[in-house]
């Protein structure tokens, strides 16, 4: 695993990388979750065979440290997204992003600007009030939910039996989780929406088959922007059907 030293706070952000050619193709993952545990599959699956790929763990997520002093919002994932494209000096990226991972996108891409060809959410957060994990936990106290509410969560989870999510859960950071899910419900301004629709890329959704119907399904067509369905699938569809996944970005891209 690779590791990128984030200008400030100086921390590690982890990721893989994946060798192939193209365009880089950067993968960010959802609230709780982790690109490390999520993506390998997708990115391996034939859709995206040789294809160059990078999987970031955010800050406070996954393999990535998880300092203290950072914020943990939305603006400020993106910025070391920025600061790692830039590091890199790609000239050209793909961006993807799930869930909160979309709205990290869509911030990156709007301080990347050109350098963003496509730019691909997969049921991300578009607008503020969060959504049925964010909003809840970011209801709570951020004390009470490091002390005792992100066991519960857990917890909860692992009662109903979704063992995947409890994994990353269990090693992402409690102040990351509470203040990404305070990000989410607060929203930004301008917001993820106009921001997204505004983009000078080429643009996509995705959706998990089982999510549907949902209203944005038949509206974001209306902007010009694609959209595609992953069967078989609902909101963590990266682990139910990843070569759907990587087929519905493969068809992005193309």
């Amino acid at each position: 695993m690779l590791s990128f030293q984030t200008p400030s706070p100086t921390a590690s952000m982890r990721y893989f990388e994946f060798g192939g050619t193209g365009i880089p193709l950067l993968m960010l993952h959802g609230l709780g979750c982790a690109s490390s545990f999520e993506y390998p599959l997708v990115a391996t699956s034939p859709a995206l065979t040789g294809r160059h790929a990078i999987l970031i763990d955010l800050l406070g997520f996954g393999f990535s440290d998880r300092p203290d002093d950072f914020g943990y919002r939305v603006e400020d994932h993106a910025e070391q997204v920025c600061a790692f494209v830039q590091s890199r000096g790609f000239e050209q990226i793909d961006l993807y992003g799930h869930s909160m991972g979309g709205s990290v996108a869509v911030e990156a891409a709007d301080l990347l600007g050109n350098k963003v060809r496509h730019l691909i959410l997969s049921e991300a957060n578009l607008d503020s009030d969060g959504g049925e994990f964010s909003t809840p936990i970011a209801a709570m106290g951020e004390r009470a939910y490091i002390n005792g509410g992100h066991l519960l969560r857990c917890e909860a989870a692992e009662a109903v039996g979704d063992a995947s999510w409890v994994a990353t859960m269990r090693a992402a950071s409690a102040l990351a989780i509470y203040r990404g899910a305070k990000s989410l419900v607060e929203g930004s301004s301008p917001d993820w929406r106009s921001c997204f629709l505004r983009h000078p890329a080429r643009k996509s959704y995705i959706f998990g088959q089982h999510s549907l119907p949902d209203p944005d399904h038949d509206a974001l067509p209306e902007y010009g922007i694609a959209v595609h369905v992953v069967p078989d699938a609902g909101h963590s569809m990266g682990l139910e059907n990843p070569a759907g996944l990587a087929t519905a970005i493969a068809k992005a891209m193309s």
